[in-house]
């Protein structure tokens, strides 16, 4: 089991009372996390589907290489938005904050961003893609938030990572342009009908289960 210190506390009611939060469309509340796709297609055209039988797949198939999906959550106002790349290295994490900052969210004071603790994830990889004046406009723009290593399921974004895993990812997906054009038809899809996340863990409940663990620290 994760050991829990007082380091793993602080960064889970961190977490925790940042969801429980009244909504601010001023300071949003974003989820970011990313998670490796392997592309890998059909050598023989699949057999159509007919009356009582499902499409069916030949079991031979080819890989063609590996890309990243990054994927930005925003709870409270049932958004998400997605995002394909052939890696995901600071220079990618970093293009992708830029387009959070100055184009989904260029009104916000500041984006409260909620994340895991990758190497990538901090703000000098800003400054590894950008020049310092610009880098430093955007590190202004963010507050940075981390859950607790090992404890990456506190952040709210992977619950939409799963369901995006169980409804789109399930099947054999060859190109990163055919994943794309899948991942933000399924994004747009959920953002129409206002998906959303029943977050039930609270601070509270944090304290109430893990009392034993708070009294070691």
């Amino acid at each position: 089991m994760t050991p829990i210190t007082s380091d793993f506390v602080w960064r889970m009611e961190n977490v925790l009372d940042l969801y429980e939060e009244p909504y601010d469309p001023k300071r949003p509340v974003v989820s970011l996390d990313e998670r490796p796709c392997q592309l890998i297609d059909d050598i023989y055209t699949p057999v159509p589907p007919k009356s009582g039988r499902v499409k069916r797949y030949d079991y031979e198939y080819k890989r063609n290489g590996t890309c990243c999906l990054f994927m930005a959550f925003e709870p409270l106002s049932h958004f998400r938005y997605v995002e394909v790349r052939k890696r995901r290295t600071s220079m990618d994490y970093a293009e992708i904050l830029k387009y959070l900052a100055d184009v989904v969210y260029p009104e916000t004071e500041v984006i409260r961003l909620v994340q895991d603790n990758l190497n990538t994830h901090t703000p000098a990889s800003l400054y590894k893609r950008f020049e310092p004046e610009e880098a430093r406009r955007l590190t202004q723009r963010f507050e940075f938030h981390y859950t607790p290593k090992h404890a990456s399921w506190l952040n709210m974004v992977e619950i939409e990572l799963s369901v995006l895993s169980r409804q789109c990812l399930h099947r054999r997906i060859g190109t990163q342009e055919k994943l794309t054009s899948e991942a933000m038809a399924w994004a747009k899809d959920r953002n129409a009908k206002r998906k959303g996340v029943e977050w039930c863990f609270t601070t509270k409940d944090a304290r109430q289960k893990l009392v034993r663990f708070y009294s070691n620290n």
